[in-house]
């Protein structure tokens, strides 16, 4: 599905989501230091959205079904990290949430990298810089905005901090569904690509290495790792294109 214009009901459903969403997330982080398994952070965070009034847009999704509410990545995992009570965050981990909320029907999409305790200086620009590529992108929009120009804006940046950036995942469309066209890679060409329209909805995901661009995917076919074991971080939020502009969606 080509992401659609959203009616007025859609677009405040999806607010409320949003909400939704970043308030978990930022309580998932709180929670996040050393001790603490992964399967835990995903138990407060099913427990937080049903208190809120939302749903869980993750668990059950894909093929093979994803197992959980949210996705826990740590150090080399790009993304897609299934919860385990086995999986032990340390002091100096990167951590990177990822979690989805479906709200009357509409979807959003975000995540966040954290480090529990301190870290190298590496690994805190690794975070800094794949942040502000997030805003980077972000900060393109409005209507009439090509998918190469959010692009061509998060390359920019990543590439500049001497980032690696991921290829085989990318941003997307979302609000009917959690994945819709068009991609939208961390990677182009300015002026190049589908031309974004007010009203639609779309998920910016810059993911970034402190080595090469290539990664992975494990035995369980879901989490991807980066190929040559650097760190990875992941940011994302879910925006609505305006006529001048946009307004972030998954924020308190």
């Amino acid at each position: 599905m080509y992401t659609k214009i959203k009616t007025d009901d859609e677009i405040a459903a999806m607010r409320v989501g949003g909400r939704i969403l970043a308030t978990v997330l930022a309580i998932i982080e709180k929670a996040g230091e050393a001790g603490a398994t992964t399967k835990e952070l995903a138990t407060i965070a099913i427990n937080e959205l049903e208190r809120l009034g939302g749903k869980p847009a993750f668990r059950g999704y894909g093929q093979p079904p994803f197992p959980d509410v949210l996705c826990v990545s740590i150090n080399d995992e790009v993304v897609h990290g299934i919860p385990r009570i086995s999986t032990v965050l340390r002091k100096g981990d990167i951590v990177s949430i990822d979690f989805g909320v479906i709200y009357e029907g509409m979807v959003t999409d975000g995540a966040r990298s954290f480090i529990v305790g301190d870290a190298t200086k590496q690994a805190k620009q690794l975070v800094a810089t794949t942040e502000k590529a997030l805003y980077a992108g972000i900060d393109t929009l409005k209507a009439g905005v090509r998918v190469g120009d959010i692009a061509s804006a998060i390359q920019k940046v990543l590439t500049g901090g001497g980032l690696g950036i991921v290829r085989d995942l990318v941003g997307h469309g979302v609000g009917h569904s959690l994945h819709e066209e068009p991609d939208i890679p961390n990677y182009g060409f300015g002026g190049s690509g589908p031309v974004l329209q007010a009203g639609m909805t779309i998920a910016i995901e810059p993911m970034a290495t402190l080595g090469t661009h290539a990664v992975t995917l494990d035995d369980d076919q879901w989490t991807v790792r980066t190929a040559d074991g650097s760190l990875a971080a992941h940011f994302e939020h879910t925006i609505l294109i305006t006529p001048r502009g946009y307004e972030i969606l998954t924020q308190i």
